[in-house]
């Protein structure tokens, strides 16, 4: 638990450290990373240890299913993490971090119209409470990033948030449906392939951009934390592999949104965003709700 704790909280710290600054010595006063280079670094990084744990497994290699099956997860999930990378341009990362613990909404909405699913009244609770903790967050205090000083670039964030949960939802929704409708499709298999049109797409998408040059110029530099970030990813994929064989996804839903809390707080401290008195009400209360679905699943069984 302790080795997840720390391996996300440095990623977030990383992914903002990254984000928000510049690197190298460009005359023009440094170059801000591609979100699509991270992506694609990322898919990269998920199919290598896709590929390791299907070894150990024994699994197939092969696709499990016709890639076109992949494709759908592979886009939205790729422009969920773009968004989720390039929103922190324009609001800071406590504001980033709480819109998504929103992303159960979407999902709610996804699942009702893809899948036909039908939610309890608890469900419902608690996605009404998340949404008045980040309303009540978004209203009482400063949301924008603290080198943005344009209200124009605060309503852009707002507009890459409502992306990044609009796909994400939609990822989530899908990857149910296919484990459903294709029994042979193991985590690791998916996991692979969506990873492996990830990372082609976002490459094609990297070609001629003047912003992917200067990116790798950087990096070949060590002027960024890519390295940092990486590492700090690979680590808590194995560890949130062995907790969940060992402990179960109960307990690791539980670390997740514990972590999600202190992502917020170590920004506050290390990169000084003030929040208001609003804010840690509207912060608490969206946390308060999560812990308390994690607890109806507890008593579920």
């Amino acid at each position: 638990m302790t080795c997840i704790q720390v391996c996300l909280l440095s990623y977030g710290y990383f992914q903002e450290l990254i984000m928000t600054g510049t690197w190298g010595n460009d005359k023009i006063g440094g170059t801000q990373i591609s979100s699509l280079f991270l992506v694609m670094c990322n898919r990269i990084t998920s199919m290598g240890i896709a590929v390791l744990a299907i070894m150990i497994k024994r699994d197939t290699l092969m696709p499990a299913a016709p890639l076109t099956a992949y494709c759908a997860i592979a886009f939205s999930n790729m422009m969920a993490t773009t968004c989720q990378y390039e929103a922190l341009r324009y609001v800071s990362f406590p504001t980033q971090t709480l819109g998504k613990t929103a992303k159960m909404i979407p999902v709610m909405i996804w699942g009702t119209f893809l899948a036909r699913k039908k939610y309890k009244l608890k469900d419902y609770l608690v996605a009404a409470g998340v949404t008045t903790g980040t309303t009540l967050f978004l209203l009482t205090g400063p949301v924008s990033a603290k080198h943005s000083k344009d209200s124009r670039t605060t309503a852009m964030g707002a507009v890459i948030m409502a992306m990044y949960l609009f796909f994400d939802g939609f990822t989530s929704t899908v990857q149910e449906r296919l484990f459903k409708d294709r029994k042979q499709v193991s985590t690791w298999n998916q996991m692979l392939y969506v990873g492996l049109l990830s990372a082609l797409v976002t490459g094609w998408g990297l070609m001629g951009e003047e912003e992917y040059r200067r990116t790798t110029r950087t990096c070949a530099g060590g002027g960024g934390g890519e390295e940092g970030a990486g590492e700090a990813e690979r680590g808590e994929q194995i560890f949130i592999l062995l907790m969940i064989r060992d402990f179960g996804a109960l307990l690791f839903a539980t670390v997740m949104t514990t972590r999600q809390f202190l992502s917020i707080l170590l920004s506050c401290i290390i990169f000084l965003h003030p929040l208001s008195g609003g804010q840690w009400v509207g912060t608490c209360l969206v946390f308060g709700c999560l812990y308390m679905k994690t607890a109806f699943h507890v008593w579920k069984k």
